[in-house]
């Protein structure tokens, strides 16, 4: 058995068709989407992450600033300038950009950004959401992931899933989201005794780790469609956290690193963008109606 390689660009185009319409209905009735992304101190480690969103949300047809400040800007600084960036309603929506400097707490900004801006979907209360089914601004790569999944021949109710890491971001919202459509859920986490027996007896696998080589095909029940979510540096390449050869030898599918998971959560954060568009809309005009 050779696994078919899921192609997470097509995905991504064909969600960034939808995105590019509705952005272009939008602005013609003049809200035209626009992202703020904010960095601070040196970008270069971010810096092809801004590039990449910047050039795929203006072929969506979504406005995309990047924002950097200096490596000293103070938390009270930099959640006042996100307290002016919540109250413009020219903008629609508020990308934090990673790393950020250690006196810098990334969990204080996430919470600083508006919920109805919160394109990335890292709110708490947007990650809340998803325990009642609430998608309406998920975290992008959870999202993305369970998009990939739901695209292949299988039938999600009562499927058994086996998700691999369980971070507050994409391990434990691809849990929720995945029971939400119906599917049988285990989470793996470091202080599973055997991941292996769980992972074997899933028809679908998700792995979110950042270690490079951790699920093997001997890891596997043979024709499970295996979503690698991780992104690790080895010896100067790109590689996930699964070791590719010996995985799809036994997988049905399976998602490469790159060209996998990582086109399809941009196309999520625009599709977000878009969204929270149409929700600051809805906002305004029932605040106006009900100031009139």
């Amino acid at each position: 058995m050779t696994a078919t390689a899921i192609d997470g660009k097509a995905i991504a185009a064909r969600m960034l068709a939808e995105v590019r319409a509705e952005a272009a209905d939008l602005a013609t009735a003049g809200w035209e989407p626009r992202l703020v992304s904010i960095s601070v101190g040196d970008v270069a480690a971010a810096e092809l992450y801004v590039r990449n969103q910047q050039k795929s949300a203006e072929a969506a047809g979504v406005a995309f600033e990047a924002r950097n400040y200096p490596a000293d800007i103070s938390l009270e600084q930099l959640t006042g300038v996100l307290a002016g960036l919540n109250a413009d309603p020219r903008v629609n929506g508020i990308i934090i950009q990673r790393p950020l400097p250690a006196h810098i707490p990334v969990k204080a900004l996430q919470k600083a950004v508006h919920p109805l801006k919160d394109v990335e979907g890292m709110h708490p209360s947007s990650i809340g959401n998803i325990v009642y089914n609430d998608l309406a601004l998920g975290p992008c790569t959870a999202v993305a992931a369970v998009e990939i999944l739901k695209s292949l021949p299988l039938k999600v109710e009562g499927l058994d899933v086996c998700v691999i890491g369980h971070s507050e971001i994409v391990g434990k919202p691809i849990a929720f989201l995945m029971m939400g459509l119906g599917a049988t859920v285990t989470v793996c986490h470091h202080m599973t005794r055997q991941v292996a027996v769980h992972s074997r007896a899933a028809d679908a696998v998700f792995v979110a780790v950042g270690k490079p080589g951790l699920v093997t095909g001997n890891m596997l029940k043979p024709g499970a469609a295996l979503i690698d979510i991780g992104i690790n540096r080895v010896e100067g390449r790109t590689v996930g956290d699964a070791d590719y050869a010996s995985c799809a030898e036994v997988a049905g599918w399976i998602t490469p690193v790159p060209g996998g998971v990582g086109p399809v959560t941009v196309a999520v954060l625009l599709k977000n963008a878009v969204l929270a568009t149409r929700m600051q809309r809805d906002h305004y005009r029932t605040a106006f109606a009900a100031a009139v």
